[in-house]
C-alpha cells in the first residue's frame, strides 16, 4: 500500500487525506479561475473526483493557488492576537488546505495509477515546491510557539483521548520538521528537502519508464512455451502496440521475480526474462538509478544528522511502532538463518527434480519458480496451473473479497456505471453498512497498463473526518495482466490473495470513524498499516469463503476437495524462498538507511552485493524481492526504512488470526469486535495500545514463526 503521512496538505499531507466537505469561495487572491474542477469541491456523491472534468492543464494552477490558501490560513492563525486555544490552533490547522488538499490527493493518486508525460513533469516540478510549502509552515516561529503552547498546557485542557493525541502528533512533527532549528539550519533543512522530493519523484519515474524500455522481447511462440494461449496473444497484442508487429512483448512487473517464470518452459527464455529483470536501473542510459540511489541516501543521511539523529533509520523510526533500527535489526537477523536454511533445503528438492529430468544445470533464479511448481506436482500432486479456472476474476471479487466482508462484518456492494472514472477498466461500487446506510464508494482498478507503477495498492481520494464531514472514496489497485479480447481474467493464487489484502487497507478507510482528518482511515504508522490488511488475506482460503468463489470459470463446478486439501498442504512449502527474497530486500533497505553521510558508497551494486553477505543472506537463486535500483518502496519515500514493515505487521497478523480461529472464525461478533476497538480507529490512539484494546494481550511471536515454516519442526 501506498499513502502519505504527516500534516503535509492540511499542511501537505493530512488534509490531503481528507478533502473538504464544504464548498467555499476561494479567497480573492487564489487565482482559480471557477472553471478550473478543482476551484470546488466535487458535487458528486461523497465528494468522488470529477475525472471526467479533470484535466492536465488543471493541476499545477490548483496546486499553486492551493498552496497560497493554506499559507494565508496558516499565517492567520500563526498572527492571531488570541491567546493559543485547541480550537483557535490545533483544529483550525486540521480545516487548513481544503483546495490543496483536493489537488494533492487526486493528483497523486491519478499519477500512479494512469501517468502521463503531462502529469510526470507536473510531479517533477511540484515535488520540490511541495516540500517547500511543507517547510514554509513547519518552520513559522510564530505557528511553532502556539502549538508549543498548547502542548505544554495538554493534561489541563480537559481534552478527549483523540484530541489530545492529536495536540502530541503536531508537536511531534514539528519537532521532527526542524521547528527547533537555528534560521541557517533551518535553510539547509529546506534544501535538502526539497533536493529528496525531486529525486524521489524522478527516481519512482525512472523505475516505471525503465520497467517499460526493459520488456522481454522475443521472435516466436515457440520461445513462450508453457504459458496459456491467451497470456501468448496478449504478448503478441502488447507487442503490437509498440509497433513491433510478429513479435511477443512480456512486460515486467515492479519485482525481481516474474510471473511467467513459473511457467515458461524454454529455459533461455527464463534467463533472459530474469537478466532483464534484474538489470533494471543499473545497465547505464536514462533510467539509470545508480546515481540517484546514491544522492539520495547522502541527503537522507545528512537531513538525519541536521535534526539530531545518528542516521536515517534512527529518524524515520522513531514514529514507527519498532521504534529503533536496533529493534528491527534484531528481527530481521533474528529470521535471516533460519529463512536461508529453509530456501537451501527448498533448493535441495528443486535439483532432485532437474536431476532426475536429466536437466544438467544447477538450478539458478530464473528456474526456481517453474520448478517449485514440479516440487508441488511431485511432493503434493498439485500444479498451480490447477488452479486458475477456478479463479476467474469478477468471481474472486463478488463471491470471495466482498462474500467475505458480508460475512464478517455485514456490509455489501452495489456495482454504479454513473460515476466517470480515468480509465473504461475501473469499477466502482457503492459500500452500505449492515443498517443499510452509504458507507463509503470503493474505486477497484485491476489491470496492469504501461502507465501505472507497478505493484499492488490501496489509496483514498476521500478520507472520512468527522470535522469536515467527509465518507470515504477508497480505491485499490493491482497490476493484472489483462487478457486479450473476450478472454477470461483468470488469476493466480497470488494475485487473489493480494486482492483479499489490499481490500483489507479498503476496510480500514471504509470503517474509519475518527474526528480529525490527520488520524483518517489508514493513516496510522507503516510498520502498523499492513496489519490489517494481513489479516484479511486468511479469508482467501477460509473454506466457507473458497468455496463460494472458487468455481470453475466455464462449468462452473466447484474446486475439487482434493485440489483444496493440497493448496492448503501445499501451502508452507517455498516459505523459505518467499521470507528469504523478502528478508533480503528489507535488510537492503536498512543498510541504506543506517550509514552516516560519510558511509555512503560510490558503488551501488557492489554495496548491495556486500551487504546481502554480510547480513548472510545472499543466496544466488533467491535474490532479494527487489534490487536497489528498483526499490521504489525504499527510494520513492513511502517505506523509505520501513519496508520490515510487512514482516513487523505479520506477527500482529498471524497473532489476530489465531484470535478468529479460537473465537469459530468467520462470524459477524468477530468482526464487529475488530472494526470496533481497531479498524475504526485510524490512527486516533497508540496503534499498539489498539491492538491490545483488541487482543486483550501483546502479540506473540509463535504464529509468526509456524506460519513461516521457521519452528524446526518442518
Amino acid at each position: 500500500m501506498n499513502r502519505p503521512y504527516s500534516f503535509i496538505v492540511a499542511a501537505a499531507a493530512t488534509a490531503a487525506l481528507a478533502p473538504a466537505a464544504i464548498a467555499a469561495p476561494i479567497p480573492a487572491g487564489a487565482s482559480l479561475d471557477a472553471s478550473n474542477p478543482f476551484a470546488k469541491v466535487s458535487s458528486l456523491p461523497f465528494h468522488y473526483p470529477a475525472f471526467d472534468k479533470i484535466k492536465d492543464e488543471h493541476f499545477k494552477p490548483a496546486f499553486d493557488a492551493g498552496m497560497r490558501e493554506q499559507l494565508r490560513e496558516v499565517d492567520a492563525i500563526a498572527a492571531s492576537k488570541a491567546a493559543p486555544t485547541f480550537e483557535n490552533t490545533i483544529v483550525a490547522m486540521e480545516r487548513s488546505g481544503q483546495l490543496l488538499a483536493r489537488v494533492s490527493v487526486t493528483f497523486s493518486n491519478l499519477q500512479g495509477a494512469n501517468t502521463n508525460d503531462a502529469l510526470d513533469a507536473i510531479d517533477r516540478e511540484m515535488s520540490p515546491k511541495l516540500a517547500a510549502h511543507h517547510d514554509a509552515i513547519f518552520m513559522n516561529a510564530k505557528l511553532w510557539q502556539r502549538v508549543k503552547t498548547v502542548y505544554d498546557k495538554r493534561d489541563s485542557l480537559k481534552l478527549d483521548a483523540e484530541s489530545k493525541h492529536l495536540v502530541e502528533r503536531y508537536h511531534r512533527d514539528f519537532v521532527r520538521a526542524g521547528a527547533n532549528l537555528s534560521s541557517a539550519d533551518k535553510d539547509k533543512l529546506k534544501a535538502y528537502n526539497g533536493e529528496i522530493a525531486g529525486l524521489q519523484s524522478q527516481f519512482a519515474q525512472n523505475v516505471l519508464k525503465e520497467a517499460n524500455a526493459s520488456a522481454l522481447v522475443v521472435d516466436s511462440r515457440a520461445e513462450l512455451a508453457g504459458l496459456p494461449d491467451a497470456d501468448i496473444d496478449a504478448a503478441a497484442a502488447e507487442a503490437r502496440k509498440r509497433g513491433l508487429d510478429g513479435k511477443y512483448v512480456i512486460a515486467l512487473v515492479n519485482t525481481t521475480i516474474q510471473p511467467p517464470m513459473a511457467l515458461m518452459t524454454n529455459r533461455a527464455t527464463r534467463e533472459r526474462l530474469m537478466a532483464a529483470s534484474l538489470a533494471r536501473g543499473s545497465r547505464g542510459g536514462e533510467f539509470d538509478s545508480r546515481t540517484l540511489v546514491q544522492r539520495l541516501a547522502r541527503l537522507r543521511a545528512e537531513k538525519a544528522a541536521l535534526l539530531g539523529y545518528p542516521t536515517y533509520a534512527a529518524y524515520s523510526l522513531e514514529e514507527e511502532t519498532a521504534k529503533t533500527p536496533e529493534a528491527v535489526n534484531k528481527l530481521l537477523g533474528e529470521l535471516a538463518k533460519p529463512a536461508v536454511d529453509n530456501a537451501k533445503k527448498e533448493a535441495l528438492e528443486i535439483q532432485k527434480v532437474i536431476d532426475a529430468e536429466k536437466g544438467g544445470f544447477q538450478v539458478a533464479a530464473h528456474d526456481w519458480a517453474f520448478y517449485t511448481d514440479k516440487v508441488r506436482q511431485a511432493k503434493y500432486a498439485f500444479d498451480e496451473s490447477q488452479l486458475k479456472p477456478y479463479f476467474e476474476l469478477n468471481n474472486v471479487v463478488q463471491n470471495g473479497v466482498f462474500f467475505a466482508a458480508n460475512k464478517e462484518f455485514g456490509i455489501s456492494f452495489k456495482e454504479r456505471k454513473d460515476l466517470p472514472v480515468y480509465d473504461p477498466d475501473v469499477r466502482t461500487f457503492d459500500v452500505f453498512d449492515a443498517n443499510g446506510k452509504q458507507l463509503a464508494i470503493f474505486i477497484l482498478d485491476y489491470y496492469a497498463r504501461p502507465n501505472k507503477q507497478g505493484g499492488a495498492w490501496m489509496n483514498e481520494y476521500v478520507t472520512q473526518s468527522k470535522l469536515l464531514g467527509n465518507m470515504p472514496v477508497v480505491a485499490n489497485h493491482l497490476n493484472i495482466p489483462k487478457p486479450a479480447a473476450g478472454q477470461p481474467t483468470l488469476l493466480t493464487y497470488d494475485e487473489v490473495r493480494t486482492a483479499f489484502h489490499e481490500f483489507g487497507h479498503a476496510l480500514h478507510g471504509m470503517f474509519s470513524n475518527v474526528t480529525y482528518p490527520t488520524f483518517g482511515g489508514a493513516n496510522t504508522p507503516r510498520d502498523f498499516v499492513e496489519y490489517p490488511s494481513q489479516v484479511n488475506e486468511m479469508w482467501a482460503t477460509w473454506p466457507e469463503v473458497l468455496a463460494n468463489y472458487a468455481k470453475h470459470y466455464q462449468t462452473g463446478a466447484p474446486m475439487p476437495k482434493a485440489l483444496l486439501d493440497k493448496v492448503q498442504a501445499s501451502k508452507k512449502f517455498n516459505m523459505g524462498f518467499i521470507t528469504t527474497e523478502y528478508l533480503a530486500a528489507s535488510l537492503l533497505d536498512q543498510r541504506w538507511h543506517q550509514m552516516t553521510p560519510a558511509q555512503v558508497p560510490a558503488d551501488v551494486t557492489g554495496f548491495e552485493a556486500q551487504a546481502l553477505k554480510d547480513a548472510g543472506v545472499d543466496f544466488a537463486p533467491v535474490p532479494p524481492r527487489y534490487r536497489t535500483t528498483y526499490f521504489s518502496h525504499s527510494f520513492s519515500g513511502g517505506y523509505s526504512a520501513g519496508y520490515y514493515a510487512y514482516l513487523w505487521s505479520e506477527k500482529l497478523d498471524a497473532d489476530t488470526v489465531e484470535w478468529f480461529k479460537e473465537n469459530g472464525g468467520l462470524l459477524r461478533k468477530n468482526g464487529d469486535h475488530f472494526r470496533a476497538t481497531l479498524l475504526s480507529r485510524g490512527g486516533s490512539a497508540d496503534a499498539m495500545d489498539l491492538f491490545r484494546n483488541f487482543r486483550g494481550r501483546d502479540a506473540r511471536i509463535e504464529p509468526l514463526l509456524e506460519r513461516r515454516g521457521l519452528t524446526g519442526n518442518q
